[in-house]
């Protein structure tokens, strides 16, 4: 039997540390400004749409779909896919996909958040719904 794959603890700052300690919790969180209403991600005080500083933290509820990967079939680390995920509140975000049979996936699948642990907060990555 393999062990585990060892995942790299993420690089957090005051910035960032609200989202990795909801991801220690098993919550995905994005932002949202409310001045234009726009979600965003990854996580950030400035908006990326309309640039007010207006921000709060929200729950995603960690459900999206598939908008396009990639797989990667010749690794050191053997065959991974990587893509953009949609999230059910609107933003995309890169990620890789995880505990699911790499051939199978396609664009337009349902897929979920997992956490998988690291040495510091859990790293989010997105598997078939």
């Amino acid at each position: 039997m393999s062990e585990a794959k060892k995942y790299p603890a993420p690089v957090t700052n005051p910035e960032t540390a609200a989202f990795w300690d909801a991801a220690g919790r098993g919550k995905f969180m994005i932002k949202r400004c409310t001045a234009c209403g726009e979600a965003h991600y990854f996580p950030r005080a400035i908006c990326p749409f309309c640039y007010s500083d207006k921000t709060v933290w929200e729950e995603a509820s960690g459900e999206g779909t598939i908008y396009t990967y990639s797989l990667m079939r010749k690794s050191p680390s053997g065959p991974y896919a990587i893509g953009y995920v949609t999230l059910k509140e609107g933003p995309s975000v890169q990620t890789n996909f995880v505990d699911c049979d790499l051939d199978k996936l396609k664009i337009g699948q349902k897929v979920k958040v997992v956490f998988k642990p690291t040495d510091g907060a859990p790293l989010p990555f997105f598997t078939p719904a």
